[in-house]
C-alpha cells in the first residue's frame, strides 16, 4: 500500500516542478527579461511608473488621487469615492469612473477589482510587456501557478509520508524503506520551491529586469502623486487620503 502512496507522491512532483520548469524557461525568453536589453522607450509617465511599481491597483489609486487633488472626485476617509465630475480627461479616468458605476459612489476595493480589469487599464499593461518593461500577464500568472503547485505538491508528499509511516508501523513488508524512498520526492519538490523562489521572482512582479532599470531611472519627482506611483499610498502626506486607500 505504501508503493501506492510513494507513486502518488511521485507523479504530483514530477508534473508540478516540469510545469514550473516550463513556466520559467518561456518566461525567461520574454523581451526585456535581460537588464538593459529593452529597446529604447520613452520617458515613463506616472501611469506607467505605477503600473510598474504597483501592478493595475497601483494605477487605480493614482487615479483616484489624482481626480481626488483636482475636486473632480471625492474620496473620504471610510474607504468611499464619489463621482463629482462625469467627464474623464483620459481613457484611465473614464474607465475609472465606469468602474465606480452608474450611482456615482463604490467603495475603493470594488473600485480596484473593476478597473483592474478595464480595457485601458489591460491595454496599458500590454504596452508596456510589447516594449519589455512589464511581465505579460500570462507569464506572471503561469509563474505564480507553477510555484503554488509544487508547494501544493511538497504539502502532498507530506501527507503521502505520513501515512506511508502509518502503514509501516502496521508492520507492512518493506515498509521500513518508506522514508529513503520518500526523501527523493520531499527533496525534489522542497530545492525546486526554494529556487523557485530565489531565482523566478523577478518573473511575478509587474516590472521585469528592463522595467526595474526603467524605474531606477525615474527622478524622485516632487508631489504626492509621484511618491504614490512608486511607494504606493504610505508615501502620502494625507492620512485621509491614506485611509481611504487602505
Amino acid at each position: 500500500m505504501w508503493m501506492l502512496l510513494l507513486l502518488v507522491a511521485c507523479v504530483a512532483t514530477v508534473v508540478s516542478c516540469a510545469r514550473l520548469c516550463r513556466a520559467a524557461i518561456v518566461a525567461g525568453a520574454l523581451p526585456g527579461t535581460e537588464p538593459g536589453g529593452a529597446l529604447p522607450v520613452a520617458e515613463l509617465g506616472l501611469y506607467e511608473t505605477a503600473f510598474l511599481s504597483g501592478g493595475p491597483h497601483r494605477v487605480t489609486d493614482l487615479t483616484l488621487v489624482s481626480m481626488a487633488g483636482e475636486r473632480r472626485l471625492l474620496l473620504a476617509h471610510t474607504g468611499w469615492a464619489t463621482v463629482v465630475d462625469t467627464e474623464g480627461r483620459d481613457d484611465l479616468e473614464r474607465s475609472l469612473i465606469a468602474s465606480i458605476g452608474p450611482a456615482g459612489q463604490s467603495p475603493v476595493a470594488a473600485i480596484r477589482v473593476a478597473h483592474a480589469a478595464a480595457g485601458a487599464t489591460r491595454a496599458l499593461g500590454e504596452r508596456l510587456a510589447g516594449d519589455g518593461l512589464a511581465v505579460p500577464a500570462a507569464a506572471r500568472e503561469s509563474v505564480t501557478a507553477g510555484i503554488r503547485q509544487v508547494r501544493g505538491a511538497l504539502a502532498l508528499n507530506l501527507l503521502m509520508f505520513g501515512a506511508a509511516m502509518v502503514l509501516s508501523s502496521g508492520g507492512q513488508t518493506g515498509g521500513g524503506q518508506a522514508p529513503a524512498w520518500f526523501s527523493l520526492p520531499l527533496l525534489l519538490t522542497t530545492g525546486c520551491w526554494i529556487i523557485a523562489r530565489a531565482e523566478v521572482h523577478p518573473y511575478t512582479r509587474w516590472a521585469s529586469p528592463a522595467g526595474q532599470d526603467a524605474l531606477r531611472a525615474v527622478p524622485d519627482g516632487p508631489g504626492p502623486l509621484a511618491a504614490l506611483a512608486v511607494r504606493g499610498p504610505g508615501a502620502l502626506v494625507d492620512p485621509a487620503q491614506r485611509a481611504a486607500l487602505a
